[in-house]
């Protein structure tokens, strides 16, 4: 790895809420927060809103609290978030050399070679960005990736000071971020890994990057060796361009109600095996194997308490929407039993590979070729109209069992009849 290579981290601004803000400017100064699937418990905090509620509170306890200080909760918008997500990921990636999305709301950019102040260049993107989609973020840029995320962290701490952009590839300003952060702060270090740490007396970043490389290696692992050497100046980590292909995908929902009869369980593992298979194309995948598992719920003392799932062998490698729909709803057909109240159905597909991997016989039945061009044709439909505007036909539009999301603000972004409407007056 080059020893002049720089990293920057951009992250977005509490994500979700600012997606909200976006398109209710009247909530600019309003303390927001985005609550679960069926509005369960809170997820995201605008910073406004940190005070008055903590990550995971269920919304049912704090709602009235919420109400008394003015918080506005929305219910969580994941296709206003993704659709946000790749806006912002698509302006970054067109003002670097290369980028590797990490997550939703955070990438990291190679900025090797950028000439003039990269303090000013990364101001530059974030004014970008602000100005394009309206979504706030911050930028910290370090020599390795672990410092990037230091530098991020600090320069969202410091806002003020900062202007959300902090470069501490120079040595003095990399030590006094290093000596002015806790170790539980630092990347990949968890909550038991801090209770080790502060147990040898490493209660700085600056404690652990001093520490001997060798000597984390062998009490604990690989990975905190690299995370130490990183900290000290010595990139460990390579930008990951290309995300691998998931080894499992699974899709699972809480029902918006308990159901206890067996065709809305069906209509709704008919829509997870759909989504699931999306998930599949979408990487290029077929699957071999399913697992389709039901239950109820497991923490009301008065009600029978049941979960069985059961295990289906496909007939061939597939990504076959209709192929998968049938086989689970079969499989939920041997698995259900009356009397119980289910509350959350599971897809996961499993034995996933890439098309010529799979080493069957000669004679073995592949999927057809029609069934790909129909898969083909049915993605591009939904991508150009919305998801769901072609789907089994066991697959309900709108279902009595979907999710609550009572406070769910309007598809602004991924659906015609929900644009954004602007008055003359």
């Amino acid at each position: 790895m080059r020893s002049d290579q720089v990293f920057a981290l951009i992250d977005c601004n509490a994500f979700y809420a600012s997606c909200e803000r976006v398109f209710r400017p009247d909530l600019a100064k309003t303390p927001i927060v985005v609550l679960s699937n069926n509005d369960g418990c809170v997820i995201a905090r605008s910073y406004d809103a940190k005070p008055f509620v903590k990550m995971g509170e269920p919304y049912f306890q704090v709602k009235e609290r919420l109400r008394r200080h003015g918080v506005v909760a929305f219910s969580s918008n994941y296709a206003l978030y993704g659709d946000m997500s790749e806006r912002v990921m698509s302006l970054i990636e067109s003002r670097v050399p290369a980028t590797e999305v990490y997550s939703i709301d955070e990438c990291f950019a190679d900025l090797t070679g950028i000439p003039g102040s990269l303090t000013q260049f990364g101001h530059d993107i974030r004014s970008k960005v602000l100005r394009c989609t309206g979504i706030p973020v911050g930028v910290g840029i370090a020599r390795t990736k672990t410092l990037a995320k230091l530098a991020n962290h600090m320069a969202k701490r410091l806002l003020a000071e900062t202007g959300g952009v902090i470069d501490i590839c120079d040595p003095f300003k990399r030590d006094w971020v290093l000596r002015n952060t806790k170790v539980k702060e630092v990347w990949g270090i968890g909550r038991r890994m801090t209770a080790h740490l502060e147990g040898m007396g490493i209660y700085r970043a600056m404690d652990l990057a001093k520490a001997d490389p060798q000597m984390l290696r062998q009490k604990f692992s690989v990975v905190v060796e690299k995370t130490a050497r990183e900290l000290a100046g010595t990139p460990c980590l390579e930008l990951d361009e290309a995300a691998p292909a998931k080894q499992e995908i699974c899709c699972s929902r809480m029902f918006g109600m308990r159901l206890a009869e067996l065709t809305p369980i069906k209509q709704a593992v008919a829509t997870y095996a759909g989504r699931a298979a999306e998930k599949l194309r979408a990487q290029g995948s077929l699957c071999k194997r399913m697992r389709v598992s039901i239950r109820t719920g497991m923490f009301n003392p008065n009600e029978l308490h049941h979960a069985q799932g059961a295990l289906v062998e496909l007939p061939y490698p597939t990504n076959d929407t209709l192929l998968l729909t049938r086989a689970a709803t079969a499989a939920v057909e041997r698995v259900f039993q009356a009397g119980y109240r289910y509350s959350k159905a599971e897809v996961l597909l499993l034995d996933l590979r890439q098309p010529g991997e799979f080493t069957d016989d000669l004679f073995a039945v592949s999927q057809p070729v029609e069934c790909e061009r129909l898969m083909a044709t049915l993605d591009e439909i939904n991508g150009r109209y919305g998801r769901g505007s072609l789907r089994a036909g066991s697959v309900p539009r709108i279902p009595d069992w979907g999710m609550r999301r009572e406070m769910m603000s309007q598809s602004y972004t991924t659906r015609v009849d929900q644009l954004w409407r602007v008055s003359a007056h």
